[in-house]
C-alpha cells in the first residue's frame, strides 16, 4: 500500500549518498586513494575500498540498516510488518557481507551515517597502517579486523 512515507523513501539514493561523499572527501584529503563500489566477495560490494590497505568501507544509513541510536524501533501503519522485515533483512545481509569480506581477507569498516558529518569526518576515518596521517576511530565505528596472515 502506498503511503506518503513510502513515497518519500522510494526516491532515496543507493550510491553516492551525502554521508559517503563526505567520508570519501575526508579520506582523500588525508592523501589516501580509493576505488568506488568494488566487489570484495561474492554478493558483497563495498561503498569504497582502499586497495593498498585491503580495507573495505561500508557507510550504513541509520534508517535502512537499523542504527541502534537513530534507527526506527517500532513501525506503524499499513506496511509496518513489511518495513520491519526489510530492515531486519538488511541487517542480516550486513552481517553476511562483513563475514564474506573478512573471509576474503579484507579489513571491514562499517560506519553509521550519523557518524559522518562534514565537521567530524576526519574522526570517522579508520586507522590504517602506514597511512600518512593517523586519525582516531570513533567509539561507535564498527571495525572488523582482518584475519591474521600466519
Amino acid at each position: 500500500m502506498s503511503t506518503p512515507w513510502s513515497t518519500q523513501l522510494r526516491g532515496r539514493r543507493v550510491r553516492d549518498t551525502e554521508p559517503e561523499k563526505a567520508l570519501r572527501s575526508a579520506v582523500h584529503a588525508l592523501g589516501l586513494r580509493f576505488r568506488l563500489h568494488r566487489k570484495v566477495a561474492p554478493r558483497c560490494t563495498a561503498d569504497f575500498v582502499l586497495p593498498r590497505y585491503s580495507v573495505a568501507v561500508f557507510v550504513d544509513g541509520c534508517f535502512w540498516h537499523g542504527c541502534p541510536s537513530h534507527g526506527t524501533r517500532h513501525f506503524r501503519g499499513p506496511n509496518a510488518s513489511r518495513w520491519e522485515a526489510k530492515i531486519t533483512a538488511n541487517m542480516v545481509r550486513d552481517v553476511r557481507s562483513t563475514e564474506a569480506a573478512t573471509d576474503a581477507r579484507w579489513t571491514v569498516v562499517r560506519i553509521w551515517e550519523c557518524e559522518v558529518r562534514a565537521d567530524a569526518a576526519y574522526r570517522s576515518v579508520p586507522v590504517l597502517p602506514g597511512a600518512p596521517y593517523q586519525p582516531a576511530v570513533s567509539a561507535t565505528s564498527k571495525v572488523a579486523s582482518a584475519p591474521s596472515s600466519s
